[in-house]
């Protein structure tokens, strides 16, 4: 017999219109209020956001692979290419541990500069894995797509977020950064990379944004910054919008100057 007296489900509890076109307002209002809840929870004020490729390997595992590679008959090319990348897997590694040890020296009471990335695995691995590496907190902004399951250990459990909307993720991304470190990438990194650059060149995100661009053989290879300005589409000072370097301790060094001297109001270290 069924219950005549059963009570209706209420709005907020409602399975099907929280996940139906009418609830679309909600969903992305929840991926707004909840990371806004943790984040200060935490006092998390603000980030430094690494970007770069999911599939960039640690050196010790592309090793792997090519000694696998070599010793199966396996594409020994595709592991050397691998094990070359890697090179920025580390530098991301140790970029991340050193201004994890250098935020955390600022102020007892208040976590300032906070790594930040898309909490997959590749580059943003390295990052979370070199700023747990420091004993800092890190920050994960997943996101729901149909790829292959990963594990990022490396990030802060209560940190952890996991998106269904690019453009709430991104939001994350851009907000709370102070500084974006973006190592080489695919799609993903040159979207996100180029929504940045455009957002500061139109004056659309008013606070100082250092870009640091790390890998200049790959990003001279992949993007022809140059020949935007030569075809009139940018401006030669838009270029200033990005510092190019393959160096740890330059891109160490220019960003705490930069965070210093706009964020902190300090003077940063001599370059």
């Amino acid at each position: 017999m069924t219950d005549r007296h059963r009570h209706p489900v209420k709005a907020y509890r409602n399975q099907g219109f929280l996940n139906s076109k009418e609830g679309r307002a909600l969903r992305i209002l929840s991926e707004y209020l909840e990371p806004k809840s943790r984040f200060e929870h935490h006092r998390v004020d603000d980030t430094v956001v690494f970007m770069g490729s999911a599939r960039v390997k640690s050196r010790e595992d592309a090793e792997a692979e090519l000694r696998k590679a070599e010793g199966s008959g396996g594409d020994p090319d595709k592991a050397r290419t691998a094990l070359s990348m890697s090179r920025y897997y580390e530098a991301a590694r140790e970029l991340a541990f050193r201004l994890t040890q250098w935020s955390k020296a600022l102020d007892p009471n208040e976590r300032r500069f906070v790594v930040c990335t898309g909490g997959g695995p590749g580059i943003m691995e390295a990052a979370n894995r070199g700023a747990a590496e420091a004993r800092g907190m890190n920050v994960g902004l997943t996101i729901s797509i149909p790829a292959e399951e990963f594990d990022n250990p490396y990030v802060t459990r209560e940190l952890a977020f996991h998106f269904h909307y690019f453009f709430m993720r991104k939001f994350w991304f851009a907000y709370l950064a102070k500084a974006v470190i973006v190592f080489p990438g695919g799609f993903g990194t040159l979207d996100e990379l180029f929504e940045l650059l455009t957002l500061v060149q139109t004056r659309k995100m008013s606070k100082p944004m250092p870009i640091v661009v790390f890998g200049t053989q790959y990003w001279r290879e992949i993007v022809d910054f140059d020949a935007l300005v030569r075809h009139g589409t940018i401006n030669a000072e838009d270029l200033k919008l990005m510092y190019h370097t393959d160096s740890v301790d330059e891109a160490y060094n220019w960003v705490v100057g930069q965070l210093a001297e706009k964020a902190l109001g300090q003077p940063g270290p001599m370059l």
